[in-house]
């Protein structure tokens, strides 16, 4: 099969288009024909190697961690799928390569795409989708009332994170350019702060809950926006002591997590706040859920651009560019 390999660690980075066996396939395992890849700005990050303590994957290997496509064959104990089943997926950590003809992926994170997308729509959901989840439901457990921050609303995360916060019943105000306000404002966003004009810190307070997907600078200051009891949940680091012991890192990581936190944990605590660091996981039940609010028209995909899969390497430019609005997708075939 042809895939897009990644040799060696280094920022920009050209991958190789080259030929790979056939996945190897377990008892639990389906293997996908991908029809359409999406990419995230983690793709970048680990081919610059910004991520090589906490993925230590060797090259070579295939990037990808969004995908959509049909099912092509099934282990022996899998039961939730079947040979032509339209699927999407973000394969767990360890198993990604998405940027591919085909993968092998777990049962277990895998789902029925929403019968109301084409591929290359329901390609760019997964990773942004569970993100978003995962911070604002399972975490921040978000209900009716709340006021939540979500910074670079017309990025791949803030897309979906703005409209799944207004299905709950939360305020959103969101950080984006003047250019993209009309965009977010369409997604549900009751707040839009110009990044390049205002204060974001000065203009708003009381907040409960900040996702930051932006730099050190941004989530301190995301601290004066929030309330006593207020929660703090950063998608770009630093990784908390609670992240390390939930992914079994040995005691080395485990302290230097611990150290790289410390300044940020320090001042939410002074302020009542409080600090965490999420890394999504692959949860196939979760997109489930978030297959049933597309379908029923609650969240829509926002598609910036689409590009063959010849062109991958410039798609991957394009993403980390940083102008993307929404998602940048693959189309396999």
């Amino acid at each position: 099969m042809k895939a897009f390999i990644l040799d060696r660690y280094k920022k920009k980075q050209p991958l190789r288009l080259g030929d790979l066996p056939e996945p190897a396939m377990g008892p639990g395992d389906v293997l996908v024909e991908i029809a359409a890849a999406g990419l995230n700005v983690l793709d970048a990050k680990i081919r610059n190697g910004e991520f090589k303590l906490l993925l230590p994957y060797k090259p070579p290997f295939v990037l990808g961690h969004d995908l959509a496509g049909t099912v092509v064959r099934t282990g022996a104990n899998v039961r939730r799928f079947k040979v032509g089943d339209e699927v999407y997926a973000r394969p767990r950590d360890g198993r990604i390569g998405t940027l591919a003809e085909r993968i092998a992926v777990d049962e277990a994170d895998v789902a029925l795409k929403p019968k109301n997308l084409s591929m290359t729509e329901a390609a760019s959901i997964p990773l942004v989708g569970l993100t978003a989840w995962q911070v604002l439901v399972e975490q921040a457990k978000l209900k009716r009332g709340d006021k939540v921050l979500i910074h670079a609303g017309s990025g791949g995360v803030g897309t979906f994170a703005i409209q799944l916060a207004k299905h709950l019943g939360a305020t959103v105000a969101t950080t984006a350019s003047a250019g993209n306000a009309d965009l977010v404002r369409s997604l549900g966003a009751d707040i839009v702060i110009d990044y390049k004009r205002q204060d974001f810190e000065k203009v708003l307070s009381g907040y409960d809950v900040v996702l930051n997907s932006l730099d050190g600078d941004t989530l301190r200051k995301s601290l004066d926006v929030l309330k006593p009891g207020g929660k703090l949940i950063s998608i770009s680091g630093p990784p908390d002591p609670t992240f390390a012991k939930a992914q079994g890192l040995n005691v080395v990581l485990a302290l230097v997590m611990r150290v790289l936190s410390l300044g940020i944990r320090r001042k939410a605590k002074a302020r009542g706040v409080d600090y965490a660091f999420l890394f999504m996981r692959a949860n196939g039940a979760q997109l489930a859920q978030i297959a049933a609010l597309i379908e029923a028209g609650t969240i829509r995909p926002v598609v910036d651009r689409v590009f063959p899969f010849a062109a991958t390497d410039e798609a991957l430019t394009d993403l980390e560019a940083g102008r993307s609005k929404g998602k940048v997708v693959v189309e396999i075939r």
